[in-house]
């Protein structure tokens, strides 16, 4: 039997974020009973039977955050291997050839093989594979509505967007605030697009980490005394074509991403 990773013990929790397990979300809780700094029984919410059932499924040892990727990417990959690569690619935005699904990725070609193999020119790394393997699996290939929302009035968002906003669009804007190139290496680097919308931000730029997930970047520079601001939208369909909390570790993905390229070119500047 196959070791849980930390995404399918949060599969199984009420996601309520009570906190009588004396950590402040569902996910914190669920890292923490995989590393073995919680127990199960600690949720009020978990039936003894539900527990008994995946306890076996726990292992012992410390795992490292790397053992919980490659534990997710082994079950995506099984599950791919009865996927129709022909329909996926008309549901998906890719384009499919022989055995393969090439997916564009933040302006980048992406090969998924049969077995769920990802083959890029440039770095893969988990917080998109995993992401992207997921979309091709279980996405609803929904048309983009048109409307962009912001994370917390996605339907899962209310679980994640405290999370989502300490992790991801504070950290954006104060390397943003620090960083104002950051736009113009986005659109080089990534393929964004610069957008005109009807905010007022200064800068608007649309990025796609997935075909049918565009992600919208607004950001309002200090005036006066009124503090500058970033927020991050999205279409309303996206959760649709993407589960919410794979949403969020592509958002926080992109900003480790972003982090490493302005000091890369710090450095070279």
């Amino acid at each position: 039997m196959s070791r849980m990773s930390h995404l399918e013990v949060y599969a199984l929790l009420q996601k309520s974020n009570c906190r009588q397990c004396e950590l402040p979300t569902c996910l914190a809780f669920a890292a923490a009973v995989m590393r073995g700094e919680k127990r199960l029984d600690l949720c009020p919410y978990l039936e003894p039977d539900v527990i008994e059932r995946i306890e076996g499924r726990l292992d012992t040892r410390r795992p490292t955050v790397r053992d919980d990727w490659d534990e997710v990417i082994r079950q995506l990959r099984q599950q791919i291997m009865s996927v129709d690569f022909s329909e996926a690619a008309q549901r998906a935005g890719a384009s499919f050839s022989g055995d393969e699904l090439v997916v564009r990725c933040l302006s980048k070609s992406f090969s998924i093989d049969s077995k769920g193999n990802v083959k890029s020119d440039c770095h893969t790394t988990p917080w998109l594979i995993v992401p992207l393997l997921s979309y091709i699996i279980h996405g609803a290939g929904k048309s983009l509505s048109g409307k962009w929302v912001l994370f917390k009035e996605l339907k899962g968002g209310a679980d994640w967007y405290r999370l989502f906003g300490q992790r991801c669009e504070k950290p954006l804007k104060k390397l943003v605030d620090a960083h104002t190139d950051l736009f113009e290496l986005i659109i080089d680097i990534f393929g964004g697009i610069a957008v005109a919308d009807s905010s007022s931000a200064d800068v608007s730029v649309v990025i796609c980490p997935l075909p049918k997930v565009p992600i919208l970047i607004r950001y309002w520079r200090r005036d006066g005394d009124f503090d500058s601001s970033l927020s991050l939208f999205f279409d309303a369909v996206a959760e649709e074509n993407l589960r919410i909390d794979l949403l969020y570790i592509i958002c926080v993905g992109l900003l480790t991403m972003f982090e490493k390229i302005v000091l890369t070119h710090g450095k070279s500047s």
